[in-house]
């Protein structure tokens, strides 16, 4: 070889050492920015300054117990009336409810009652016209708040509870959806669980919350907007295309023949994830019996995964659903599951991009880890 020719392969060689080291230095010196799989919204990856998950596990304060809990067996008389309840009789789970006066039944597994503190209240006449809105920028807060004590033991969360409690959460999430859903003023049910003082929750007997709202919140109607548009275009469920592309790729934390977990590629909270169906449906409504059994198997093991990697973290939970039948072809509901361990600050508030400190390939790898341990 010439010595043009050995300077023209030691030129190529350079430049491929230089391109490397560029590359190698982006890397190493920038977190990145990620986008929402469907809605308009940035997250920080702040790969410089990452944390471990398990550098999150830290001492949580806990609620102040009270010497007694309204939601106690043998305390039912401290609530409204449970407009609904799962009651043990004769070895069997049935359907009922409250009577309006005398005793309550104690053999409840499950009981939902009314929020005496509502953010959405019914109309004041059952059946009559209500003028919600009176014109967009004021209405009134006409609807429904519903509290779902979740089990006779007071502090019996997913993560500890028997499949067959968590079953009946979920066919409560289910017949209340039904009922709530088939009234004319609600335009959305929202379903969501609040865990430990940081995350909201005021009371630690284990519940969760139903509100229904006369309008579509803000965050579901650009969702709904995003799954229409990618339907019109691909013919495909957004959803579906995004669980076929997380179960192969390094965000997966479990998954059973019904649903996966998995970290979201833009996730807003350190050690978010979200329960997703395999099979397209825009609510929880049409759940079969194995599907729920399926459900509460997954629920239990992601959730005690999570207790197990940052000791019992303070947490939020909502499913992101839809009532509206227009929707059904391109909309597919999920549980989001928001850990509280980071503190929104000034930047996030003002700008709506949230930095994220622990990567979601770290935070799937954790929860898969004590999973399998």
């Amino acid at each position: 070889m010439n010595d043009q020719g050995e300077k023209s392969v030691l030129d190529v060689r350079n430049a491929k050492m230089v391109q490397c080291f560029l590359l190698s230095t982006i890397d190493m010196t920038y977190n990145e920015l990620r986008k929402d799989y469907l809605l308009d919204r940035w997250v920080v990856i702040a790969k410089e300054r990452a944390r471990r998950p398990s550098d999150l596990a830290k001492f949580r304060p806990t609620l102040t117990s009270t010497l007694v809990c309204p939601m106690c067996v043998g305390n039912e008389n401290m609530t409204p009336p449970a407009t609904m309840l799962f009651q043990k009789v004769n070895g069997e789970v049935i359907c009922s409810q409250d009577p309006l006066s005398g005793e309550r039944p104690k053999d409840w597994r499950v009981r939902v009652i009314p929020n005496l503190y509502p953010a959405f209240t019914q109309p004041k006449k059952p059946g009559s016209v209500v003028s919600i809105f009176t014109d967009n920028t004021f209405g009134y807060a006409i609807g429904d708040h519903e509290v779902v004590v979740e089990s006779p033991i007071h502090n019996e969360e997913p993560a500890d509870a028997e499949l067959k409690q968590l079953e009946l959460v979920i066919y409560a999430y289910i017949e209340r959806l039904k009922y709530l859903s088939s009234k004319p003023y609600v335009k959305y049910v929202s379903i969501f669980r609040n865990y430990g003082i940081e995350a909201g929750a005021s009371l630690s007997h284990a519940h969760s919350q139903i509100v229904a709202t006369p309008m579509v919140p803000k965050i579901l109607e650009d969702e709904y907007n995003a799954g229409k548009a990618y339907f019109e275009e691909h013919k495909r469920c957004i959803f579906c295309d995004i669980i076929d592309k997380e179960t192969k790729g390094p965000r997966i934390v479990l998954e059973n023949e019904d649903f996966v977990v998995f970290a979201p590629f833009a996730s807003v909270n350190p050690m978010e994830f979200w329960i997703v169906p395999k099979k397209h449906a825009q609510n929880i409504q049409s759940l079969t019996a194995s599907e729920v059994s399926a459900f509460a198997q997954i629920l239990k093991t992601s959730f005690k995964a999570l207790k197990d990697v940052v000791n019992d973290p303070p947490y939020n939970y909502a499913f992101h659903l839809s009532i509206d039948p227009n929707t059904g072809i391109f909309y597919h509901w999920h549980l989001e599951v928001y850990p509280k361990l980071a503190i929104w600050a000034g930047f996030e508030k003002s700008t709506g991009i949230y930095i994220n400190t622990v990567t979601p390939e770290s935070a799937a790898e954790s929860l898969q880890k004590a999973i399998n341990l």
